[in-house]
């Protein structure tokens, strides 16, 4: 029909730009002069000698990731390493801090999965769709990624993750205008 539809537009890979996360309250502030509706996980700059100092000393309960990277590389789980992956994990961060991020430990939830034929709980999240045109619509359904290996919190599919159906039992879709 000749016609081109984008689904991931150029250039919105910024808003999963793991650097933009300290900033995203601001922004909200800035742009749309209100407060966040949810609140935002705290997020430390490593490339800030403050806030580096402070994940370098708490490494054991952070998780800390690679600016640049993406499906779950570049990644330490604090809690979860050892104290030698630790102490690696510390020299690549001094080495060039501007490229690490740090945040609290979440315990993500769980669901009930059929993992080889039994029902085992799994960490999962959820990943939302917004549409974006003329009118910002959240859509009632959404992607669930599953941390397939017990007791893991790394949902991403190339670290051994998968995805669960999602459903929508009831409720409204929320719109609002931009």
């Amino acid at each position: 029909a000749g016609n081109v539809v984008i689904c991931n537009a150029p250039g919105t890979g910024v808003a999963d730009d793991k650097a933009v996360y300290a900033y995203v309250p601001a922004i909200i502030r800035y742009y749309l002069g209100e407060d966040a509706i949810l609140p935002n996980i705290e997020t430390y700059l490593c490339r800030e000698p403050s806030q580096l100092s402070h994940v370098l000393a708490n490494l054991d309960k952070l998780v800390v990731k690679a600016v640049g990277a993406s499906g779950g590389y570049g990644m330490l789980i604090g809690p979860h390493a050892s104290v030698a992956e630790r102490a690696t994990f510390a020299e690549a961060i001094k080495a060039d801090p501007e490229n690490y991020i740090a945040q609290p430990t979440i315990q993500l939830s769980t669901a009930p999965c059929l993992i080889d034929g039994q029902i085992d709980p799994r960490h999962v999240d959820l990943r939302p769709f917004i549409l974006s045109g003329e009118k910002i619509t959240v859509t009632p359904g959404a992607l669930t990624r599953v941390a397939l290996k017990k007791g893991s919190l790394v949902v991403n599919s190339s670290q051994g993750g998968g995805s669960k159906d999602t459903w929508v039992l009831a409720g409204d879709t929320e719109e609002t205008q931009p």
